[in-house]
């Protein structure tokens, strides 16, 4: 995508110039150190593994050259402020989930994950391969940021409550803790929306300021212990079949690099996103298994729910299509998860649901 027609068709183009004006400081060539910062804190499964992978392949591609120097969440600024530290300069890179910024932009919630998109391998499918880097770097540029992914989550579970989900009437007045889009579309459905960042949510739950919670799927969820609080778990949301994890660098101090640096970056990062993903997917079965022993109850919403969750879904969608930027992306995402279901639905999901038929339990 063009960054030019980007910025001047966006709602934001007259914002642009002020994001690019707070310049990092520019460097001399040789050894340096980035200060990364994340959205996660230290030592969350998955989440801050993608990050310290990230930094890992960096440094090692770069031989010295560059030294990642992770700061996770609140070490040196909070979760949600990571955004502002490095297009300000007060931080080189970050490392989060990019729907956390949806108020800076709504279309950055498409290089986390939305509401009844792209699972894992469709996302990756467009993003590698369908124009979806390209508009992710457009639209960070306008922010003065250079963003790769860096990690994926897989699909993640439709959270934990305090009583168990029978239609969408149970949605009313809760107490629900989701970010990005999805969260608009439980605000469309009655719910009291939360934005909490990872590091507070156990709490929240525990106290009852939240009824329930998202968090990421049954590795992640039982390593922050939401088993300990209440046993109804709802293994398959509608917000996020995928929800990638982002590295953007500050795109001054992206430029001053030397090409072999910022291939380093870009190829850590894609690394990374490989590898985090298929550590969700190996530790998520025996986790669930895990949880179900435990007393958790593993439940499924009803179709009136899923109904209701797409309802909501559409009119948070039409609530942006007025934005060039957004509309545009929404229409190569849409465009690029049909490309890539029409193969895959006759191919890999005919496939599974024969295996399964046929060696039954053995699988």
């Amino acid at each position: 995508m063009n960054r030019r027609s980007f910025l001047k068709n966006s709602a934001l183009g007259g914002t642009a110039a002020a994001a690019s004006s707070l310049a990092a400081p520019l460097y001399a060539q040789g050894n340096r150190t980035l200060t990364m910062v994340t959205t996660w804190p230290r030592g969350f499964a998955g989440l801050a593994d993608a990050a310290d992978r990230a930094a890992a392949n960096i440094n090692a591609l770069t031989e010295g050259s560059l030294t990642v120097d992770v700061k996770h969440a609140g070490e040196l600024v909070g979760a949600f402020e990571v955004f502002d530290a490095v297009t300000a300069g007060q931080a080189d890179m970050y490392h989060g989930a990019d729907y956390y910024f949806v108020n800076q932009h709504p279309a950055f919630a498409f290089y986390t994950g939305v509401p009844f998109g792209m699972t894992a391998t469709e996302h990756n499918n467009w993003y590698y391969h369908g124009g979806g880097m390209e508009m992710h770097h457009a639209l960070g540029e306008i922010f003065g940021l250079k963003s790769f992914m860096a990690g994926n989550t897989g699909a993640q579970s439709g959270g934990w409550f305090t009583k168990e989900i029978t239609g969408p009437e149970d949605f009313q007045g809760l107490k629900f803790r989701m970010p990005g889009l999805g969260g608009r579309a439980l605000g469309h459905m009655g719910v009291s929306v939360q934005n909490l960042p990872g590091g507070e949510i156990y709490q929240a739950l525990a106290s009852g300021a939240i009824d329930g919670t998202e968090w990421v799927g049954p590795w992640s969820d039982e390593k922050v212990g939401f088993q300990e609080i209440t046993k109804f778990y709802y293994t398959a949301g509608f917000h996020e079949p995928s929800a990638g994890l982002s590295l953007a660098t500050n795109l001054e101090v992206f430029d001053s690099l030397t090409q072999q640096q910022k291939a380093a970056i870009e190829i850590g990062a894609a690394a990374a996103d490989h590898w985090n993903l298929h550590q969700y997917l190996m530790n998520n079965g025996s986790a669930l298994q895990r949880l179900a022993s435990s007393g958790v109850k593993v439940l499924e919403f009803p179709d009136s729910v899923w109904d209701a969750f797409g309802a909501a879904s559409m009119q948070v969608y039409e609530e942006f299509m007025g934005d060039d930027i957004f509309k545009e992306t929404y229409d190569a995402y849409v465009e690029s998860m049909a490309a890539s279901s029409g193969w895959i639905s006759k191919s890999d999901a005919t496939y599974r649901n024969q295996r399964d038929r046929v060696l039954g339990s053995r699988t």
